[in-house]
């Protein structure tokens, strides 16, 4: 992760605030160090695009560009958005009035406004990459995801695609990278931006360990940038496009778009401290869609969490530790006689004393590691937590159904049939601790901590779910678990 620092809206809002483009960056960039350790997301790398590394390697990929005759010195006139930092064509333009009552032109995708600017600029020859990315796009059907983006970008392709200004005269940005050999040019703000993406992996001695085996994670608004200009410029480097470009929506407010002058704009440290660092994250990722915008309001976090994170998880777990159930605060024995295991959940009537629903379930988590893994390799993890939803809600279904608390502990057949219903529900609550510790980690941690599952223990690679109906040894059967951790989470109220 890090921080793209240069460009006009950085020098303007600079000067707006009384200091340097260099100090107001190096504000900016910690409050997002900030952010993203109060939301609990680890990073191998915080880069920032005015470090000497950075820079080194913007000069080093200009080289290669010119180097590789695709860049030329022309005159360059159109509408800028600088907030945007991009020429904007007619199409994406409305008229509108500014504050004083004057007509303008804005920017149709953010309203922002636009002015008309005419300069001399370095161009990239973009024109020449149609075929090429074509290519690259028909060969790659991945290449770009989810797949509405894919087309989107095919349809781009279809289109004029004009050569691409990638420089602005020194005179008006002073704050950004040089161009080399040219000193009156600044590189464009989005060139230098990109390049981000190589030099934090070496570029350009050590890329190749990484490149191109990378995947980008973009919101749609900047996909231009990302699945047309940048795949364009390494081709012209001579390097390869990324892997893979993963693109997501964007969170509205009660149906509108977020906007500071509607004052609808959520602030994710606040959300934070309502609803904590698991709460705020489980919303996100389970109702977060890649392909379409999604709403975001504080009674749907408060439900949602309620019903999935604090009733249904922890008050499945709050059951089967309960003194009263499990006395002796153990992983208790499974019985094959009480759940004999069967080709096909149709064929266990009359059997043990498990019903064709109890197969279900236990077919249904079985698969549920595979499943998880897939979703969360495809970027679709809204889908892996409603899997998980769904497992938790039949395992609560199993627990209800066989009512544990009414069987008689006197009776060694009944004993048997109890610590079955514990000992399979304990080990659907270990997978589920399991696979959610990327997305709820301090909870999922507290829950593996109260079934005694050690840091070693929790690996998915080694994940093997209710081994005794399979006839192998269960290492947790019999192990006493861990300290109660207290309630799993805490009910939210409304806020």
């Amino acid at each position: 992760s890090g921080t793209d620092e240069h460009g006009l809206k950085i020098q303007q809002a600079a000067a707006a605030a009384g200091t340097s483009p260099a100090e107001l960056c190096e504000r900016v960039s910690g409050l997002f160090r900030q952010a993203l350790t109060q939301a609990g997301v680890a990073y191998t790398d915080f880069t920032r695009t005015s470090e000497p590394r950075h820079q080194r390697a913007v000069r080093h990929f200009w080289e290669a560009l010119r180097d590789g005759g695709v860049l030329y010195k022309g005159s360059y006139e159109g509408w800028y958005c600088t907030p945007e930092e991009s020429f904007l064509s007619e199409s994406q333009l409305a008229e509108r009035t500014d504050a004083q009552g004057r007509p303008c032109k804005v920017s149709l995708e953010t309203g922002h406004e636009v002015h008309w600017t005419k300069e001399e600029n370095y161009m990239f020859r973009l024109s020449a990459f149609r075929d090429p990315l074509q290519n690259w796009l028909r060969d790659n059907p991945r290449a770009i995801f989810p797949d509405p983006f894919y087309q989107c970008v095919l349809r781009w392709l279809d289109e004029d695609l004009p050569d691409l200004s990638v420089s602005r005269e020194r005179s008006r940005l002073q704050w950004g990278i040089p161009v080399p050999s040219d000193p009156t040019q600044t590189i464009y703000v989005w060139v230098d931006a990109l390049v981000n993406y190589l030099s934090v992996v070496g570029y350009p001695e050590s890329h190749s360990t990484w490149w191109p085996a990378v995947h980008h994670i973009v919101g749609k608004d900047i996909l231009k940038f990302h699945a047309l200009y940048w795949p364009a410029l390494l081709l012209a480097a001579g390097l390869e496009p990324p892997e893979r470009i993963l693109v997501h929506s964007h969170w509205t407010v009660r149906g509108q778009k977020m906007s500071k002058s509607l004052g609808n704009v959520v602030d994710p440290g606040v959300c934070v401290g309502q609803y904590g660092v698991d709460g705020f994250r489980y919303f996100l990722l389970r109702q977060g869609v890649p392909e379409r915008d999604c709403d975001y309001y504080d009674e749907k976090v408060v439900k949602l969490v309620n019903s999935e994170l604090a009733d249904a998880l922890g008050g499945l777990l709050n059951r089967t530790t309960a003194p009263s159930i499990n006395p002796s605060n153990t992983y208790p024995r499974f019985s094959e006689s009480c759940f004999p295991k069967v080709l096909d959940s149709r064929e266990a009537k009359g059997t043990g004393r498990a019903c064709a629903e109890d197969y279900e379930l236990v077919a249904a988590v079985a698969s549920l590691p595979a499943q998880v893994d897939s979703y969360f390799k495809s970027f679709q993890i809204y889908k892996a937590l409603e899997c998980i939803a769904q497992c938790v809600r039949q395992t609560n279904g199993f627990f209800q159904r066989h009512r544990p608390w009414k069987l008689d502990r006197r009776d060694a057949a009944e004993q048997l049939w109890l610590d079955t219903i514990l000992h399979i529900t304990l080990e659907c609550l270990r997978v589920y601790g399991m696979l959610l510790q990327p997305v709820v980690p301090h909870m999922a941690d507290k829950l593996l901590s109260r079934l005694a599952v050690g840091p070693e223990e929790r690996s998915l690679s080694g994940l093997i779910f209710l081994a005794r109906y399979d006839g192998k040894q269960c290492p947790f059967e019999g192990r006493q678990l861990g300290p109660d951790t207290g309630i799993l989470f805490h009910r939210l109220g409304k806020s």
